[in-house]
């Protein structure tokens, strides 16, 4: 008999929520995690409503900041969307690690800390590090080991091509935060995000090119800079580069599940929302990888869509018209603003 139904390989919050779900839908459930205690890593750390919906339907329910919509902004003005429903959250991502790492153990998963050095198809399912399931979820990052072990990583770029990479930075200011909006700076090179995490600190986020400085951002974003201007700041954490890809989600009894199914980019700020639906939408169908396949297609097709379109205009010699053209169409930014927070 295997050693439990379900292994999640990863324990970070997409890893955490699935372990969860699957102990709500009556699974024994164990978590492989390399990393003891709390784990943070870079991360805008906003939650969009749907992600909240989502985490408050598995009673978790972490402490934050409210979100309250998006802002664009560039030096040539800005534009404000306020979410027509309920609220966002910004989450500092250890305490939402925290609080999923909670509610998995009272639900009674089980954590155990290794590396997944290897996966083994068995005629009853799966073997990693020595432990035996029937199924294994594979929720574990952009640059998934279980990904490329079972056969599932999308051809590498041609030698040398690196252009279109795109990488994260985050750092945090002590300071309280001067509006309930995540704010989207626009610099000439990259986006830098603000979002505020609690009644005494902000987050700031970077999204770029490979070897983009969120100083230099900051040196061509003055409104931003001066508000920062004086703010204790803490390390920075970086990640990337960001867009991944996959050549399908299952190979027998393994799940991708998150950003190891594959990623676009942060721009759009709905990793967590989108991860958390793959993860109850793989949980749902263990048995059925055609299902899962269907249901990851559905999960991921408007963030896929908005955000790989987002990126190549971003991209383009078009990128300073992004701004003034969601200001001169305020409709269409709210109708996109409220497609991501659904």
């Amino acid at each position: 008999m295997p050693d439990t139904d379900v292994l999640v390989v990863g324990g970070g919050p997409v890893g955490l929520a699935a372990a969860v779900e699957a102990r709500r839908r009556g699974h024994e459930v164990v978590v492989l995690e390399p990393r003891t205690g709390t784990v943070d890593k870079a991360c805008g750390e906003g939650l969009m409503p749907g992600a909240l919906r989502l985490l408050h339907a598995w009673d978790v329910d972490p402490a934050g900041h409210p979100i309250a919509g998006i802002s664009y902004r560039s030096p040539a003005g800005h534009v404000d969307h306020r979410f027509r429903g309920s609220a966002g959250r910004g989450v500092r991502r250890t305490v939402l690690h925290h609080a999923l790492r909670e509610r998995a153990a009272a639900l009674g998963a089980v954590t155990v800390t290794g590396r997944a050095g290897e996966v083994r198809l068995t005629p009853g399912g799966v073997e990693v590090a020595g432990i035996s399931a029937r199924h294994l979820l594979a929720c574990d990052g952009l640059h998934s080991p279980v990904r490329r072990l079972v056969g599932l990583e999308a051809p590498a770029r041609r030698p040398g091509r690196t252009d279109g990479r795109r990488y994260g930075l985050r750092r945090h200011h002590q300071l309280a935060p001067w509006t309930d909006l995540v704010e989207v700076h626009w610099s000439p090179v990259a986006e830098v995000y603000v979002t505020p995490v609690a009644a005494d600190l902000v987050g700031v986020a970077l999204l770029g090119p490979r070897g983009a400085s969120l100083d230099a951002a900051l040196a061509a974003l003055p409104e931003l800079a001066e508000r920062l201007a004086g703010a204790p700041a803490g390390p920075v954490r970086g990640a990337g580069p960001l867009r991944q890809r996959s050549t399908r989600r299952t190979a027998g009894p393994v799940r991708l599940v998150g950003d190891a199914s594959g990623y676009v980019d942060a721009l759009t700020g709905e990793g967590l929302r989108v991860g958390f639906a793959q993860a109850r939408a793989a949980v749902a169908t263990l048995d059925d990888p055609a299902a899962y396949e269907r249901a990851w297609w559905a999960a991921t097709r408007d963030y896929r869509v908005l955000t790989s379109a987002l990126v190549a205009w971003a991209a383009s010699p078009l990128r300073p018209t992004i701004v003034p053209l969601a200001r001169r169409s305020p409709g269409l930014f709210a109708a996109v603003v409220e497609r991501l927070a659904a």
